[in-house]
């Protein structure tokens, strides 16, 4: 099969489309063919080496795929041959999606939403399910209660407040000025502009922050929250001293590591199903171009997701 593999940590020109063995699925595993793989901000890091995850290389990088169930090993009693799938196994170990074939264990895939092709199913996974366990699983986000997202333009970010307007949150979030009337459009209940405004003087007595920018966003964001508050975090969930300065602000905290998770994907594909979720897919390129698509990622520009096309019907 054909996949993009790199044999040295570098820019994205490192990122090579090459001939290497397919797969063969272990018991409670199915192989996919691939149409589809979602691109996410973790995989630069990784090729460039400034977050070995995978080791050295050479390896194949990539964990959100959707496409259709080519092989079945028998025992696996979730799947038929011809489903179509969509998911984030493996991670944080490899995953290695951005192939034309990847296996996964079949408790790690949910059905393709029905309503949506694989392009935008591929670009769910690890951002929706960052989403989900945030304020479905940890925060418990419900009708009534004010919540806070930052970076509400990406790729997390977008579903996340799609999520908790779901739930019957009011929603404010943080976003660059050019993005206010698409997330708008989402359902957002206001739009703030963090290069002309200041959240932190401005939004009181929110219920729930939930953050994927880091730096000082988090100190910040304490003085947002309700006494006994949740301040969520995607990116510093190490940070002990965050940790406890958030103890010392009467607010509590929750990192977040985001796990593969059929649960969470098929609850992401009922609201989508419904209606009460649209994924952004900012731009869509071709297998052999990704590096391309981490250039895109690396340049900050995108709204929503970049996914990489296997099946150009796709």
């Amino acid at each position: 099969m054909k996949a993009v593999t790199q044999h040295a940590f570098g820019g994205p020109e490192v990122l090579e489309l090459e001939e290497v063995p397919r797969p063969e699925p272990l018991p409670s595993e199915v192989l996919i063919r691939v149409q589809a793989a979602g691109v996410n901000p973790v995989e630069p890091f990784i090729r460039s080496g400034m977050f070995p995850l995978l080791g050295q290389p050479p390896f194949i990088l990539g964990w959100d795929v959707s496409g259709i169930v080519e092989e079945v090993v028998p025992g696996v009693n979730r799947f038929r041959v011809g489903d179509e799938v969509f998911g984030m196994p493996m991670f944080p170990r490899p995953a290695g999606t951005y192939a034309e074939y990847v296996t996964a264990p079949s408790l790690q895939l949910a059905r393709k939403p029905s309503t949506i092709n694989h392009v935008h199913a591929a670009a769910i996974p690890m951002a929706g399910l960052t989403a989900w366990q945030s304020l479905v699983d940890v925060a418990r986000v419900g009708a009534g209660q004010r919540v806070l997202i930052h970076g509400a333009g990406g790729g997390v970010g977008h579903i996340a407040l799609q999520i908790a307007k779901a739930r019957g949150a009011h929603v404010t979030c943080t976003a660059s000025a050019a993005k206010h009337d698409f997330l708008r459009e989402l359902g957002a209940d206001e739009p703030i502009d963090y290069r002309t405004r200041d959240f932190a003087e401005e939004v009181r007595d929110v219920d729930v922050v939930f953050d994927v920018i880091g730096g000082d966003y988090g100190p910040r964001s304490f003085r947002t929250l309700r006494p006994g508050g949740l301040f969520i975090t995607a990116v510093e969930r190490t940070n002990a001293r965050l940790a406890a300065d958030a103890e010392a602000a009467g607010v509590r905290f929750a990192g977040i590591t985001v796990e593969p998770d059929h649960v969470g994907l098929e609850g992401l594909a009922g609201l989508i199903d419904a209606g009460r979720l649209r994924i952004h897919v900012d731009q869509t390129v071709p297998l052999a171009g990704a590096g391309k698509a981490h250039e895109i990622l690396e340049s900050g520009g995108a709204t929503g997701k970049v996914v990489l096309t296997v099946d150009p019907a796709q």
